[in-house]
């Protein structure tokens, strides 16, 4: 199956389940890996078989400034059902993780993957 990826998208945003985190905006960094489907733009060049990853990543940002998420699980899933279902892509892997989250962490987070690899 041949993929597209967006690494290191990084989004301010108020996550989490203390009320620090509801208040004060931190940074998420999200790295993705999206299917693409059997008959794709690698054979004609054509932006409509494919997945226009500039309107993935404006999809993203657009969800975490309309919703608050208590859980990175729980923003995985939302972003992982909105590329599958809005973009009809057959799989994908997504990694989000919080920016130094605590004292001596670099990063925190969760990787999910949906859908069928083929």
């Amino acid at each position: 199956m041949d993929t597209i990826f967006i690494r290191e998208l990084r989004i301010e945003t108020r996550i989490g389940i203390y009320e620090r985190e509801k208040q004060a905006p931190q940074t998420i960094e999200l790295d993705l890996e999206i299917g693409l489907r059997g008959e794709h733009a690698a054979h004609n060049s054509r932006i409509e078989d494919t997945i226009d990853y500039a309107a993935v990543v404006a999809d993203i940002r657009r969800l975490f400034a309309e919703r608050h998420f208590d859980l990175l699980e729980h923003a995985a899933e939302a972003i992982a059902q909105r590329v599958i279902n809005d973009f009809r892509a057959p799989w994908l892997r997504i990694t989000i993780a919080k920016l130094a989250p605590l004292a001596g962490v670099k990063k925190l987070g969760v990787t999910i993957e949906r859908g069928k690899r083929g």
